[in-house]
């Protein structure tokens, strides 16, 4: 149903226009154009900062996510980090995410390096909780805390 394969840096625009719109769904919060549309170029031109993926349907994308990496002393390993998950609303349901995770899942399984994956969720969004619940993710037990840093410095 759905072909999952990594995305092209001739798609920047279409995965910034969709990081947006994740961002504002999601947060409400309306990120800067030109920031976006960098950092989404920085993966292309930078492939160790991550990678982006995207799900098709019939030659059409339907849904990304981005993946960064964290190594982890611990397990002597890299974390992926799923990110910037994107399924627009007229493809929503129909197992979009799920496919892209499984991709991910198997990507993952393969490289010896790997310890798991991981991602972050907005504690009220109940429904993205259930749907990492039913593909196998635990509650990690984890709070985020951030200090982010001024722009421009």
């Amino acid at each position: 149903m759905f072909r999952c394969r990594p995305a092209s840096s001739t798609e920047s625009a279409l995965l910034a226009d969709w990081a947006q719109a994740m961002a504002w769904e999601t947060e409400q919060k309306r990120l800067d154009p030109a920031a976006v549309e960098a950092g989404v170029r920085g993966i292309f031109e930078n492939p160790t900062r991550g990678a982006y993926f995207i799900a098709e349907r019939d030659g059409q994308p339907v849904g990304t996510l981005m993946l960064t990496y964290e190594w982890s002393d611990w397990r002597n390993g890299d974390w992926w980090w799923i990110q910037s998950v994107y399924v627009p609303p007229e493809h929503r349901r129909q197992g979009v995410f799920r496919a892209l995770y499984r991709h991910v899942w198997e990507l993952a399984k393969a490289m010896p390096g790997v310890c798991g994956l991981r991602l972050y969720v907005e504690r009220h969004n109940e429904g993205a909780q259930r749907t990492y619940e039913s593909l196998g993710m635990v509650d990690a037990g984890y709070r985020m805390y951030e200090a982010a840093l001024p722009r421009g410095r």
